[in-house]
């Protein structure tokens, strides 16, 4: 396990596989692989098995209005890449504590405060 693979592990408090997220949406796992390929989620590789696995955090909703992909995570994810993030390192920022937000980016999001953590990602490209 590299260093930034074992801090993910210590940030991100849940995870979920392709299947599980495919489940949940109602839909084939390869419309979730399509997701994370169009950069719309990020999965990172963990486990024995080696299998992609996404934040729980990035799933929003229930199981009776509907599962759906958190709001302005695309975009934000978009942000980052042209920032020059590798997928890890995104994770690795969405869960790692703000004090300014307060909490993590990846709470602000699920709190719909999209617009603050997009302004802290745009500064890091300065």
């Amino acid at each position: 396990m590299t260093e930034i693979d074992a801090k993910i592990e210590a940030l991100v408090p849940g995870w979920l596989n392709l299947p599980e997220i495919a489940e949940m949406f109602g839909v084939e796992v390869t419309r979730v692989r399509q997701h994370v390929k169009e950069g719309r989620l990020i999965a990172v590789r963990r486990g024995e098995n080696n299998a992609l696995y996404v934040p729980a955090a990035f799933i929003d909703g229930n199981a009776e209005d509907g599962w759906k992909i958190v709001k302005g995570l695309p975009g934000l994810l978009t942000l980052l890449r042209d920032d020059g993030f590798s997928d890890e390192e995104m994770v690795e920022w969405l869960f790692t504590p703000d004090d300014t937000l307060p909490g993590t980016p990846a709470q602000a999001l699920s709190e719909n405060r999209g617009t603050e953590v997009k302004r802290r990602a745009q500064a890091l490209a300065v």
